[in-house]
């Protein structure tokens, strides 16, 4: 959330302003950041990707990650979103890439993927369920379309709670 002169009011939306313009001058795409906490200490999970082929495969290189990492800390660090110490974490998205922004889900469409609601949410048999894992057939306005056992299910993207693809062997 940003304030009427466009100044992130989230910690989430402080840190997507600083890490958004390092990633881009490395020519990568922000995907996600992610704050967690492990073993009592923060970590900053920064997942980074490149498009790739036709296949959407990250193009991102561990030189990628190094580069990004050692512009980014000191960013973070002179902006102390965080309020202290962390660890910065740096990695591609792999092989089941998290789907965040609306336009991942038109960038991987055709593919396996597993989307998971806020709440139930109608599943086009006359049921409800938060889960929905079928083939990605885009976006239309705000909503992801997904085909789920045949049927085709549209998901409002900002109930989506988390949303990643599934590796098809």
């Amino acid at each position: 959330m940003t304030t009427p002169d466009s100044t992130p009011t989230t910690v989430s939306d402080r840190l997507d302003a600083i890490a958004e313009p390092v990633c881009r001058a490395h020519g990568v795409e922000l995907v996600v950041i992610q704050q967690v906490t492990e073993r009592g200490a923060a970590v900053l999970r920064v997942v980074i990707d490149r498009p790739g082929g036709e296949d959407g495969a990250s193009g991102v290189t561990l030189a990628d990650c190094q580069a990004v990492s050692r512009d980014l800390g000191p960013a973070l660090d002179v902006h102390d979103v965080l309020g202290g110490a962390y660890r910065l974490e740096v990695s591609s998205p792999g092989l089941d890439r998290p789907l965040v922004k609306l336009g991942d889900f038109d960038r991987f469409r055709g593919k396996l993927v597993d989307i998971r609601t806020r709440a139930p949410r109608p599943d086009g048999h006359g049921g409800e369920r938060r889960r929905f894992k079928g083939r990605l057939l885009g976006v239309d306005g705000g909503d992801v379309r997904v085909s789920v056992d045949g049927t085709d299910v549209a998901v409002p993207h900002a109930e989506i709670a988390r949303a990643n693809v599934v590796y098809e062997y």
